[in-house]
Parts: structure tokens; C-alpha cells; sequence
């Protein structure tokens, strides 16, 4: 359980970033969206604080409200993500290549057409949140965990060659 306002804040400050990249991704590069996502899962973590008992690590359920929060916004018929903002929002136009901008745009992109727990799984490893974290998750064995992201790697290196 969370017990005191010092305790939120240090969690905020270790997961924010993590949490804010995840949601960037969901959002497919619209800063925004990912913003609201975002501030939406901490005021989700501070009012249920007290439901968490523990039995899985902090992050594991932080990271559960976030893609839940991303997935419930995200099938709302209002919403409509496109990749055309990647990175455009993100980044000053001189800090990186074109070549490298299309590169990350055309990996949203094939993100995008993976199916929610592949999308969440993917976007988790991007992270690099540790395995036994992402397997907590989304609530798989280990192995098959690492066996999933094997092939979702293949599978977006295949869609990002071939466009």
C-alpha cells in the first residue's frame, strides 16, 4: 500500500518517464494525447493507492494502468491515432537525420498494426522494463514472453523493410 504523499512522489519521479514513453507510444507520437494518458494513469495510481496490497512489484501495477487506461481511451470511437506526428512534436528537426525520422515513423507505424497485447509487449520491451516485469503484466510465463517478443521483432523488422 502507498501510504503518504513522499511515498507518491518517489514514485512518480521513478516511473513518470517510463509510463509518459509508453503512453507516447499508444499515442503513436501524438504528445497530447500522451500527456492526458499519462496524467491519467498517476491520478488513477493516487486514488486506488490503497488497493495496492503488494502482490505483484510497483511497476508491474503501474504499468497495468497505464495500458489500461491507453487501451479503454483507445477504443472509444473518438479516438482516431496517427503516426504523421511522431516525431515531429517530439524532436527539433536538426537534432536528427530524416533518414533516422522516417525510420522511427515507419516502426509506429508497424507498432501500430500489432494487436494490443503485442503492441503492449513491444512497446514495454522499447522500454526496456525487465522481462519478468512484462511477463507480470501481462500476465504470461516467462518463456513464452520471450518467445512472443522474438517473434514481434521479426515480425516489425519484416514490416519495416518491406514498408
Amino acid at each position: 500500500m502507498i501510504h503518504i504523499e513522499t511515498d507518491f512522489k518517489e514514485i512518480y519521479n521513478k516511473h513518470s518517464d517510463k509510463v509518459y514513453r509508453l503512453c507516447i507510444g499508444y499515442a503513436a507520437g501524438d504528445v497530447d494525447l500522451a500527456k492526458d494518458w499519462h496524467q491519467e494513469t498517476f491520478i488513477k495510481v493516487w486514488n486506488h493507492r490503497k488497493s495496492f496490497k503488494g502482490d505483484s512489484s510497483i511497476s508491474t501495477w503501474i504499468y497495468r494502468i497505464a495500458v489500461n487506461t491507453c487501451l479503454s481511451d483507445l477504443r472509444t470511437p473518438k479516438r482516431k491515432v496517427t503516426t504523421e506526428r511522431l516525431v515531429s512534436d517530439q524532436t527539433d528537426s536538426n537534432e536528427i537525420t530524416e533518414d533516422r525520422t522516417g525510420m522511427i515513423q515507419k516502426m509506429y507505424h508497424c507498432i501500430n498494426q500489432l494487436t494490443s497485447q503485442n503492441k503492449t509487449l513491444i512497446l514495454m520491451e522499447l522500454e526496456e522494463i525487465p522481462q519478468s516485469t512484462i511477463a507480470n503484466t501481462a500476465g504470461l510465463e516467462h518463456g513464452t514472453l520471450r518467445t512472443r517478443l522474438s517473434r514481434i521483432r521479426k515480425s516489425l523488422l519484416k514490416c519495416i523493410k518491406n514498408g
